[in-house]
């Protein structure tokens, strides 16, 4: 089973690639879950509604108006969107906000990626995943298509997660052979913005060793990475999903920055 987390500016499935591969996937007896993110459609939304909005070591501070915003965006625009494009190529989906159920539970998020405290507002650290609502899907032959929401155990309300640690954490409990994540760069880099110093693999020993010098949208992702290979995923790439042939190179064990247990 693997993980695939679809977001921000990697969100094109440019000549159907992304559907292609995910089809190849399924006919290899491989079941595939989607978690998507919606960052630029978040930012455009909250510009329309003059909302401002910042994000401090790479988590976009959540205020209630803002989650609004974020829950709107995610499983009602960009969900939809992501299941329509994969049902018009032939593939069973169906899209679940994590905070359904719920399938995601998490408490507030109080520190950053490299263990400085802040206040972000609404965002969660996922907690527990329960996996029956996507065993389910998958047992149907459906691609699960989750929004990165939660909810919050101290109070009834949702929290927003960062993509790629909700799929880290999807991953971790669903023990996924791989997390695929798709960025708009080709992997993680040692000296960014050095093009030269791309990690083509890596230990999560060494990686979390190198996890403080990570910065803004990357630090999120090395998260992610190290998140999922403590909870049981088997191996995470970090993929540029802006590539319309990197997903299927991913499949096949190509491209990017593995990280191995």
């Amino acid at each position: 089973m693997i993980v695939v987390k679809f977001g921000g500016h990697a969100m094109k499935d440019e000549n159907g690639a992304f559907s292609k591969a995910i089809q190849a996937a399924q006919a290899a007896g491989e079941s595939v879950v989607v978690v998507h993110g919606g960052g630029p459609q978040i930012d455009a939304a909250l510009k329309i509604k003059g909302i401002e909005s910042s994000f401090v070591g790479g988590f976009r501070f959540t205020t209630p108006e803002i989650f609004d915003v974020v829950e709107q965006v995610l499983s009602q625009e960009v969900g939809p969107e992501v299941v329509r494009t994969l049902i018009n190529s032939g593939i069973k989906a169906q899209g679940i906000s994590g905070r359904e159920l719920p399938t995601l539970l998490s408490k507030r998020k109080t520190s950053l990626v490299d263990g400085t405290r802040a206040d972000l507002g609404q965002v969660g650290e996922v907690v527990s995943v329960n996996t029956s609502a996507i065993n389910n899907l998958l047992n149907a032959g459906v691609v699960p298509v989750i929004a990165p929401l939660s909810a919050d155990i101290d109070s009834k309300n949702g929290l927003n997660v960062n993509a790629d640690l909700a799929a880290a954490a999807i991953a971790g409990a669903m023990d996924a052979s791989a997390l695929i994540i798709m960025t708009d760069v080709a992997g993680i880099y040692r000296n960014w913005p050095d093009k030269d110093s791309l990690i083509e693999s890596i230990s999560a020993d060494e990686l979390a060793t190198l996890k403080s010098t990570f910065a803004q949208g990357m630090a999120p992702k090395v998260q992610a990475a190290l998140d999922a290979i403590t909870a049981g995923a088997k191996a995470v790439r970090i993929i540029d999903g802006t590539d319309p042939d990197s997903f299927a190179q991913a499949l096949l064990g190509k491209g990017g920055t593995l990280v191995i247990a």
